[in-house]
């Protein structure tokens, strides 16, 4: 059967309006298997090696890893300045700019910007993962710094107003600043730990070359003592992609539920 690249495939197969089998190969004989099959339907199909796509997606991470590193040491303050600009103060003057638009112009409910305060660094949080692959440490300081920024600016444009002092003045109006930076920072944050999840660990458990550790395999042969050890491998890694797969879950869910719960713990209050 020849090899065709796969964008030319993908295009017959569009043109006739068929269909297109994509396969993982774990073995020899999977690939073996395939290709006979293949040839009895005449019918194109997609191999991909496992391990190697597993690989490709490790190599990948590290490879954006060290650019980001090559370009710091580079131009370090343009690359800061950069990350900066666009992931905290960005996000910060539209915060401000709606925090003054919804409480002095327009004089509407508190829940609204509240909500804009989750979505907004969310959409961020997303994009500095997505395009600028940065690291859940850096969204971590990025989302900080937008946080404080943005309650800064809103408390100067609040003292401005009404003509008050810019620091809270009592124990209540401190909470609610902190509570408010805790829910823009957690907020970004979520974001990028959602992309971190869809775009890598969901994948990479899908086609992972990772040697399942020693826990996977002990909980693999409680559930069948006597399987072969071919299966126990498998089982043992199934069990280790769904506990990678819960972790990065429960982590995002407890984040998006601290952002929420912060952000909105005033309003719900009242």
């Amino acid at each position: 059967m020849p090899l065709t690249p796969t964008a030319k495939v993908v295009a017959d197969v569009v043109t006739a309006g068929g269909g297109l089998g994509a396969f993982n190969v774990i073995t020899l004989e999977h690939a073996e298997a395939i290709g006979r099959g293949a040839e009895s339907a005449a019918r194109p199909v997609i191999a991909a090696i496992q391990d190697i796509v597993g690989e490709l997606d490790v190599l990948q991470r590290e490879l954006d890893r060290i650019a980001n590193e090559i370009a710091f040491i580079r131009q370090p303050v343009r690359f800061v300045a950069l990350r900066a600009a666009a992931y905290a103060l960005l996000p910060a003057a539209i915060l401000i700019a709606s925090h003054f638009l919804i409480t002095v112009v327009l004089d509407v409910p508190l829940a609204y910007l509240r909500l804009a305060s989750i979505l907004v660094p969310l959409l961020f949080g997303i994009a500095a993962c997505a395009i600028n692959k940065v690291s859940l440490r850096a969204a971590a300081g990025l989302g900080a710094a937008c946080a404080i920024l943005s309650v800064s600016g809103m408390l100067v444009a609040i003292a401005y107003v009404d003509e008050s002092p810019v620091l809270p003045e009592n124990w209540r109006e401190w909470r609610e600043a902190i509570e408010y930076v805790l829910s823009i920072a957690l907020a970004f944050i979520t974001g990028s730990i959602l992309v971190n999840f869809l775009l890598r660990i969901l994948p990479s458990t899908i086609a992972t070359r990772d040697r399942p550790n020693v826990l996977a395999y002990r909980l693999a042969r409680l559930l069948g003592q006597h399987a072969v050890e071919e299966t126990l491998r498998r089982r043992a890694r199934r069990i280790q992609d769904l506990a990678r797969k819960m972790i990065a879950l429960a982590g995002l869910v407890a984040t998006a539920s601290a952002s929420v719960y912060t952000g909105l713990k005033g309003i719900i209050g009242h």
